[in-house]
């Protein structure tokens, strides 16, 4: 037997596990009787008080964001003619000889008018140097007048934001935009994600990233995550309460993070800071749902703990730096930002840490009861919103094979609260100690790209 058959084998066998599991939440549900215990009543009101909060933000996401698209629309009527800045794409590389050469390309596809293509090589000890050095001189043989600028720095190791301070300094465009060296643009991003610019109050515009290798199922549940997670950025673009825009797709308006200093070189993700430091100064950030770019999420385990331990360090560095966000008053800092969004964030990473708990004494008590109509609710209320989700993503067409995943999302979603655990209790060691995280590396899996053009 082929590795390959094995390896489809033990897929299927582990997502008909998780259906079986299912459909056994359903069965119970139809034939167990429940036994109600005095005893557990006050327990199930625990448990409501304590989820409350997230329970609230939740249904009010699912009632706001079915209205970006009528907002949207609007906006865009207002804008008038399309908006043409000159733009600067900003690529940090460490160690990137996978996949770069995808990267750049969807760049140029992308055949924007007035752009600056800028790599920026981090000290890279892989082939790096030589793939972008051999793309660029094939290039510009190809084109004697191409229509884009392709300029590369080769810098000693000093982390992300270093680099993307440099790539800064250098850039002439009037727009940056940053893009993570394992990543592809869709061909309409640019154009998508600079339209919002019109509006003058607006400093940045995060784009609406996707896994692009989904192959294994640790690539469909990043995507399956992706798709959820990105989907509530509706709601809060519409409430302008974005304070995540991730690297893999960011945009801003280059004289106003000049103006405040650039990427802070201190913090870990350096996205989220600047991010978070435009809503502290008062300015709008917007979330593109049409300016789609893949990215390419960690292939194993390891990496993925390692890349949500950087996430997680760096948010809980940049909440007690703008902590005076929290509960503000401030004119310039938005109220929902301030009272809902942020405190609950924090709150659910303090539910997080005991989950465990939380957890082992909810299910002794739904089969101590057989009390198992509210696990059964919760699962078709899950499996529903995410086929919403995927039917109304603007890249549906890509997210099609993830209807097949609904149904068992709430299983697929508590390994993703495991990989958050051990990131919370290794940044909960490393605050404690103080210890510093560089900028983490996984094994590139390259090549995914290829299966874009079939989509």
């Amino acid at each position: 037997m082929s590795t390959h058959f094995k390896h489809i084998a033990s897929t299927v066998i582990f997502f008909v596990s998780l259906y079986i599991i299912t459909a056994l939440v359903f069965y119970f549900a139809v034939t167990k009787e429940y036994t109600p215990l005095d005893d557990f009543m006050r327990f199930r009101l625990v448990i409501l008080f304590l989820f409350a909060p997230i329970i609230i933000k939740y249904i009010f996401h699912l009632l706001i964001a079915p209205w970006y698209p009528v907002v949207e629309s609007l906006r865009s009527r207002k804008r008038g003619a399309i908006y043409t800045p000159r733009v600067s794409v900003l690529i940090p590389a460490w160690n990137e000889e996978v996949g770069i050469r995808a990267t750049i390309t969807s760049v140029l596809k992308t055949r924007y008018p007035y752009l600056e293509i800028i790599v920026i090589n981090d000290g890279s000890t892989d082939h790096t140097h030589d793939v972008v050095t051999q793309f660029i001189t094939r290039y510009r043989k190809k084109y004697r007048s191409p229509r884009a600028l392709i300029r590369y720095v080769r810098i000693s190791n000093g982390g992300k934001a270093r680099a993307l301070n440099r790539g800064l300094a250098m850039a002439r465009g009037d727009i940056i935009i940053t893009i993570d060296a394992d990543s592809v643009m869709d061909q309409h991003a640019i154009k998508n994600m600079v339209q919002h610019f019109t509006d003058s109050r607006i400093a940045s515009v995060a784009g609406n990233v996707s896994i692009g290798n989904r192959s294994k199922p640790i690539g469909l549940v990043q995507q399956l995550e992706y798709v959820y997670g990105f989907y509530f950025k509706r709601a809060d673009s519409l409430l302008n309460a974005v304070y995540i825009v991730g690297g893999a797709a960011a945009a801003y308006r280059k004289k106003i993070i000049l103006a405040l200093g650039g990427f802070d070189e201190d913090i870990i993700t350096e996205d989220i800071e600047l991010s978070t430091r435009l809503q502290d100064h008062g300015y709008h950030v917007r979330y593109a749902a049409n300016a789609i770019v893949y990215t390419e999420g960690p292939s194993d385990f390891k990496g993925l703990c390692r890349q949500r331990l950087r996430w997680k360090l760096g948010r809980f560095l940049t909440f007690y730096k703008y902590r005076r966000l929290f509960f503000s008053s401030q004119k310039q800092h938005n109220f929902y930002l301030s009272f809902f969004i942020l405190p609950i964030a924090l709150f659910a990473e303090i539910l997080l840490f005991f989950e465990g708990i939380l957890l082992l004494a909810f299910y002794t008590y739904t089969f101590y009861t057989n009390d198992f109509a509210p696990l059964a609710f919760v699962i078709l209320l899950l499996t529903g919103v995410i086929c919403l989700q995927i039917s109304t993503d603007r890249n549906a067409r890509f997210h099609r094979n993830l209807f097949l995943l609904a149904p068992i999302a709430w299983l697929l979603f508590y390994f993703m609260d495991l990989v958050e655990y051990q990131a919370l209790i290794r940044s909960i060691r490393r605050l404690h100690t103080k210890e510093k995280l560089s900028w983490q590396k996984w094994v590139r899996v390259g090549g995914w790209a290829n299966t874009l053009k079939k989509i």
